[in-house]
């Protein structure tokens, strides 16, 4: 037994992050309490009224809805439960479980069952959670008594006195179902909340609800696939046993993953005090370096202070000696006091050319420093820009994706990958893949490490999945794993072939490229001429084309590319033992009504395979694929045309004598039939009118770029 206090997560409303009160089911199968769904309607509806007023507490642990919407929802309680009473303009309703908009339908609320079973939960939780408060009797006079137990036909609890009065033997009361003290009443029959005097005995398949026979006769549920409850009950209630049984059987993986979240809690908590401590001391040194600048800046603004100061004031002085009786000027008046001419002449001369010096600098005077200090301003624009931008590292490597339309699996798997800015923000990337195992228990990553977009990898199993991801590293900072693509190996080894430009080739039909890994059909005169010379049917020239190399015996692969705008093309195999009948029967014709030997109509419109063909061939062609007709398929045309891939393989089993027509990009198998496979085999292409194939290129190292 699961142990009742173990579960209280699954017991909480969405909404109010409560236990569950009369729990509702929605359409999305998620349960809310029922007084929540009305709060959120009648919350939704002034929302709609008011223009999208603000009507809700987000601080409220329960949505507070406005004072009228209050009133209307206390009238209706009071009133009771009415006919689309409660059904709002809009009938989508906002699940707070999964974030989207579900519709309730024309009844709204009325239209949702209740979930008994969850109430009985969430009350068996109550009372394992309240074991020492007692339910006291309903119908004792004060002080009532403890009830001893409850009748769930009356809904009330009772004491053994009460009981035994309200349930008096010999009365119809008396054979009521009662249990054990609780207040979890639940009603016996579940009724249709549609047809409500109507007990649900259905089960829908498609709305996932019961129903009653009168939604299936002319309701909603008219058309559906239903079943019986019983046979509902008993399938669901296997897979559940299933299920549940699976995960116990899995207990020693839960376990261990528990483990390692525990681990992974902890590594958490150590890490981001190591990341506090980094960021502080990257912050430290930070300040460090702004402080050694700062000192230095303020060194150089005092040492040029002083050197101006002293300038300045040598200039002031020196202007202090022009003044009368003072410095020069009293000197110079003094010596014109000297009477003797000699004398005079010996120290005017001197003086006169300090008198003259000062004069020149009194005339044009400029200070011998400048006040300002407009060459010691800190430019920090570009600093302050750089800090403003200052991020934790882990946020610059982008998440990468893997581009599935570039990475493909041939001989190699060819992995690329591409940032979402388009910006080269890693140094090197990482590349993870495993192949994909049912039976293990773990999985094993192996690593690659990438300096480019790319990888070629090998050695990798025929006919397997394999899951790949990448991420971004810039030195020790890695970005969060890319989503998971899974990419499948083809079936077979991969053979390498060229198109034979000699057995068989019509160089005035088709046309090779000079590495003959493209073949493309000329509709030109030739066509026309042919054409010209019939007077009666419809026919016209298939031009074949086989590979330059055969298989005698094992598996293989190849896979090629049709041009969309290609008109007819087939593709197969051929056996060397017909392919002097091959290129000896070049005509076929377009409509199986004519038979040009015969000169009547057939009668068969689907032609199918026989032995009498030369080769193993399927049809392309107007961007379709046409699976071809066996006696046991269908011969309805509609059922056999398919959309035409844009890569195609062919896998030849010559031991199982056995050919596969594969949509190459997802190694999925269209169409397998038979093949005498008693000579040696040949890829074959056959192509009418405007058409092109190209073969596929194998993976190599040019592209581990």
């Amino acid at each position: 037994k699961v142990a009742i206090k173990g579960i209280e997560r699954e017991l909480i409303c969405p909404s109010c992050k409560e236990l569950f009160t009369h729990p509702l089911i929605l359409p999305c199968q998620h349960s809310i309490c029922h007084k929540c769904v009305k709060e959120i309607l009648f919350a939704s509806e002034d929302s709609f009224a008011d223009g999208g007023s603000e009507s809700s507490n987000q601080s409220s642990p329960r949505m507070k809805i406005s004072s009228s919407s209050m009133d209307r929802l206390d009238r209706f309680s009071r009133s009771g439960t009415k006919r689309n009473s409660l059904t709002p303009r809009s009938s989508l309703f906002p699940c707070p479980g999964c974030q989207r908009d579900i519709d309730l339908g024309e009844r709204g609320i009325n239209g949702l069952f209740r979930n008994f079973t969850l109430e009985t939960i969430v009350e068996r939780y109550r009372q394992a959670a309240r074991a020492a408060i007692a339910i006291m009797c309903d119908f004792c006079k004060p002080p009532p008594q403890e009830s001893t137990k409850s009748c769930m036909d009356c809904s009330a609890s009772y004491c053994n006195e009460c009981f035994k009065i309200h349930h008096p033997w010999g009365t119809v009361k008396a054979q009521h179902e009662y249990v054990g003290p609780t207040t979890n009443f639940r009603p016996k029959i579940l009724l249709c909340p549609e047809h409500e005097m109507e007990r649900v005995n259905m089960y829908c398949e498609i709305c996932r609800r019961p129903v009653c026979h009168l939604c299936k006769l002319g309701g909603f549920h008219a058309n559906h696939r239903v079943t019986t409850m019983t046979t509902a009950y008993k399938t669901l209630k296997e897979k559940l046993s299933k299920d549940i049984e699976y995960l116990i059987s899995k207990e020693s993986k839960v376990k261990a993953h528990i483990t390692q979240l525990d681990l992974l809690l902890k590594e958490t908590e150590r890490n981001s005090e190591n990341a506090k401590e980094a960021a502080s001391h990257s912050f430290e040194k930070l300040s460090q370096i702004l402080e050694e600048k700062k000192s230095a800046a303020l060194r150089a603004i005092e040492t040029s202070k002083n050197l101006r100061l002293e300038k300045l004031q040598a200039q002031a002085e020196e202007y202090q000696g022009l003044l009368e009786n003072n410095g020069l000027v009293g000197y110079a008046q003094e010596v014109l006091k000297e009477t003797d001419p000699s004398c005079f002449v010996q120290t005017a001369k001197q003086l006169h050319v300090r008198i003259q010096k000062a004069t020149e600098s009194l005339m044009s005077f400029k200070p011998a420093a400048e006040a300002t200090f407009e060459d010691f301003v800190v430019d920090i624009a570009k600093q302050e820009q750089i800090l403003g931008d200052l991020n934790f590292h882990a946020n610059g490597p982008e998440v990468p994706e893997i581009n599935e339309e570039q990475s493909r699996m041939y001989n190699k798997a060819l992995i690329s990958w591409e940032c979402p800015g388009k910006t080269d923000s890693a140094d090197t990337y990482v590349l993870q893949y495993h192949k994909l195992n049912r039976e293990e228990e773990s999985v094993t990553w192996q690593d690659i490490k990438v300096c480019s977009k790319s990888k070629v990898i090998s050695d990798l199993d025929d006919d397997s999945s394999y899951a790949f991801r990448v991420r971004g590293c810039k030195g020790s900072i890695c970005s969060p794993w890319s989503q998971e693509v899974t990419l499948r190996t083809p079936p077979a080894p991969v053979f390498s072939f060229l198109f034979d430009d000699k057995c068989g080739y019509n160089s005035e039909h088709l046309l090779l490229n000079p590495g003959r890994t493209s073949v493309e059909s000329r509709a030109g005169f030739s066509l026309l001429l042919g054409s010209e010379r019939m007077q009666v049917g419809c026919f016209t020239t298939l031009d074949y084309i086989i590979g330059d190399a055969g298989i005698a015996k094992g598996k293989h692969f190849w896979a090629f590319r049709v041009e969309a705008y290609s008109y007819l093309v087939k593709v197969g195999v051929v056996s060397s033992n017909k392919l002097q009948k091959l290129f000896h029967n070049t005509h076929d014709m377009t409509s199986p009504r004519y038979e040009q030997d015969s000169g009547h109509d057939s009668g068969s419109e689907d032609a199918t395979f026989d032995s009498s063909q030369p080769l193993t061939l399927v049809t392309l062609g107007m961007k379709k694929f046409f699976i071809p007709t066996m006696p046991a398929a269908p011969k309805d045309p509609d059922s056999r045309i398919i959309p035409l891939p844009s890569r195609l393989g062919i896998c030849l089993d010559c031991d199982k004598g056995k050919v596969g027509f594969y949509d190459a990009g997802c190694m999925k198998c269209l169409y397998e039939c038979e093949v005498d496979c008693s000579g040696i085999m040949y890829p074959a292409f056959a192509l009418m009118g405007g058409a092109a194939v190209h073969l596929e290129e194998a993976v190599t190292a040019k592209y581990d770029i």
